[in-house]
This record gives C-alpha cells, structure tokens and sequence, in this order.
C-alpha cells in the first residue's frame, strides 16, 4: 500500500454520491433464499470505464453492455448471480436487455446508461420472471450497505471481496471503492470475474479510461487460479465528481496518485480473488526477474503459474524446482539453462540450472505457509513480471464435478 493511498470503511459506498441495494430471486434455485440480483446506483452524473473478457465467446449481458458504453457514460450497473445469460442465442440478449430496460424504468434513467452484467452456470436460460417482480424493491431499498452487494455477486466465492481507499490530491481526499466476486474460472485475460469500483474523482474520460486499464493490466491480468478464461469477465468503472476535486486530466496533476490508488484497490481485489479460489490453499506470487524483455518475463510467468504439475507440488507442500524449471523452459521466452536461478520464498533452490546446496527441510518449509513467493532470475536482461496464482487441490476437481451434477439436476 502506497504511503498516499489509505484503506477506508465503506466499499463502494465510501465514496460520495453512491448508493446500493440487493435482492433474492431465486435465480438459481427458487427454494433457496439468497441474495442474488444487485444495483450499484450513482446520484450524480458520471464518467466510466470498462474492460472486458477477451473469450470470443461472450455473454450476452458482456455484448450489451459494451455496446451501451460506447454511446453513453453508466449511472448504474445491474448484476445477478446464479445465471451467466451466456450461450443462450437470442433469448439471452433479450434478457439483458430486459434487465437493463427495467432498471433504467425504476431510476428514470436512459437504457444505455446501464451496464448489465450476470455471473453463474453457462447455457441456462435467465429467468427473468423470477427477478422482474423485484425491481421496485431493489430501487427502494438503495442505501449504503456495500456488502449486500459484495455478496449477491458471489457464485463459488466463499467470502465477499470488497476494499475502499482515500487518497489527498490536489488537497482534496478523493475516495475510491470496489468490490469483486471470482473464485474458478481465473485466467486472464481477465479472469471468471467481475469488479466494480466506484469514485467520487473528478476526472476525465480520457484519463479514466487509461487508467482503468492501466490498473486491470497490474492486478487482474495478473492472477490466474485454474488456466480458465469465462465468458462474463467484467470491470467497470464509474467516477461522479462528487468530491470536488480539480479535474484530472490524462497525465496532469493528480493523475499519479489517481491511478496509484486505482491500481491499489484493484490488486487488492486480485489477490483476494486468488486467495479465495476454488478449494485453494496457497496463494503464491511468481516473480520473474532478468528476462531479455518483459514479454519474456510474462511467459515465463504464466507458464510456471499455470502449470498443473507445478501448482500439485504446492499443495502437497513439495518444494520440486524440477517442475518449475521445466515449465520455464517450455515457456516460449529465451532462456539459458546454466543462467537460471530459482528461489522459493527467498531460500535458494537452483542455481545456475542446477540443485543448489540448500537442505531440503529448508525448502520444504518455505513452500508450507498459506503465503509465499518463486522467484526466477533469468540473468538476461532487465525484463520483470509479476503473477498471483495458486495451487491445485484435489478438492478442485471435487467441488467442481459436483457442481456440474448439481447444476444439471436444477
């Protein structure tokens, strides 16, 4: 956390000028009452941004809402759980819209200033007239309880994601909050995930829209749980000026520490989401250091991150480098066996492509927290990338066999 950039309670609420609300439909399953259907509603006028999964296979709601951003900035953003509205032809794409049609009815705003969005099973029909009856309860009911939010997003989260910062600029303590839910489905780019940060900057859309993508590209395409891409990844990101700052403009004064805390809140939220995967245990950071070029680093990254045989070693608290050194050698970058160096948790485990002399009670210590790092100095450059990953559990492959046949037997 960056000495400018203080937590603050409040999640998206924390910020002035916004309001939320949740609800129980019973999208998932009407004998179980939970909350599953959220407003994220702003009292002012706002400037956002948003980024999107880059799967060709995309969501309904992920095709709505991009397209209403290019034509107008979000004064609300309407989400449920229980349901992706993905793969579902026709009928989903009416369905999103109905949703974003009943919500702008129940604010008085204008159809395309709501961003859709939904998260749950894939190629199941949205039931719509399990939420449509709710929608005046939902608008009634704004007020500043962000965890209501955080939790009618969840799907296999275990916990609600939600974190808020202050930051001075300019003399003017601006406030930034967010919340999250993903816990499967977690590569990038971006991951199974949705995030949805709320500002009460005054900032420009060219600077917003920079800087959400600056931040997404440090945190979210950063993580990676299981090697999934989903069909709904979402973040969007609206700012309403409420807090009377000077304007920040692309690059000028107070976008520095702007986009430092956007980036804060957002890899905050990452690593809850890694930490919370799906029957995880570990979360763990690789990081690649003195590869030819950042792009080498990033493959070599992603390969040892998303590596299975590496990620069921750090389950079963085996420091095996052998694993890791082959993933980095299959990773596409330039590598140099004999140049290699890995560290785990900052005990040296290979050097120069080979066992270094380190006891492995030693090693096997530094892989059994609950948090550690791998480090991999490649000797070949100034190239650097950062990941946050996971292990691999067989309660993963548990858990999600049984979700398959419990989804199918709704």
């Amino acid at each position: 956390m960056g000495k400018k950039v203080k937590l603050v309670k409040g999640g998206l609420c924390a910020p002035k000028g916004f309001k939320v609300s949740a609800v129980s439909c019973g999208i998932k399953n009407p004998a179980v009452e939970r909350l599953d259907l959220a407003l994220i509603y702003s009292e002012h006028p706002t400037v956002g941004s948003a980024v999107y999964t880059q799967n060709e296979v995309c969501a309904a709601p992920v095709r709505l809402s991009s397209s209403y951003l290019k034509s107008a900035d979000p004064r609300a953003i309407i989400v449920n759980s229980g349901n992706a509205n993905a793969c579902t032809g026709h009928d989903g794409m009416l369905k999103a819209r109905a949703m974003a049609s009943l919500t702008s009815k129940a604010l008085g705003l204008k159809q395309r200033e709501i961003q859709v969005c939904s998260t749950g099973i894939i190629g199941v029909r949205l039931p719509i007239e399990r939420m449509e009856p709710k929608f005046p309860a939902l608008v009634e009911s704004l007020g500043n309880d962000s965890d209501l939010a955080a939790r009618a997003i969840m799907t296999s989260d275990t916990k609600p994601k939600s974190v808020s910062v202050s930051v001075d600029i300019g003399g003017v303590r601006v406030r930034i909050g967010a919340i999250a839910k993903g816990a499967g489905m977690i590569n990038p780019h971006m991951a199974t995930m949705l995030c949805f940060v709320t500002t009460d900057a005054a900032v420009t859309k060219a600077e917003i829209t920079l800087a959400t993508k600056e931040a997404v590209d440090q945190s979210f395409n950063r993580i990676s749980v299981d090697g999934d891409m989903s069909t709904n990844d979402t973040v969007v990101v609206m700012a309403n000026g409420a807090a009377e700052n000077k304007t920040i403009t692309r690059g000028g004064e107070g976008s520095a520490e702007f986009r430092e805390a956007l980036t804060e809140v957002m890899l905050l939220l990452a690593k809850k989401i890694v930490s919370d995967g799906e029957r995880v245990t570990k979360l763990v950071e690789v990081k690649v250091r003195g590869a030819a070029s950042h792009l080498d680093a990033e493959r070599v990254a992603r390969a040892v991150g998303n590596s299975k045989l590496v990620k069921c070693s750090w389950n079963g608290n085996d420091p095996n480098w052998g694993r890791i050194i082959h993933a980095v050698g299959y990773s596409g970058a330039r590598v140099k066996e004999e140049m290699v160096d890995i560290y785990l948790n900052g005990v040296l485990a290979a050097q120069n492509g080979v066992a270094a002399n380190t006891h492995i009670d030693k090693l096997s210590a530094a892989v059994a927290g609950e948090q550690f790092t791998v480090g991999i100095d490649l000797h070949l450059g100034k190239g650097e990338f950062n990941l946050y990953t996971s292990d691999l559990s067989p309660e993963y492959v548990l858990f999600n066999r049984e979700e398959y046949a419990l989804n199918r037997t709704k």
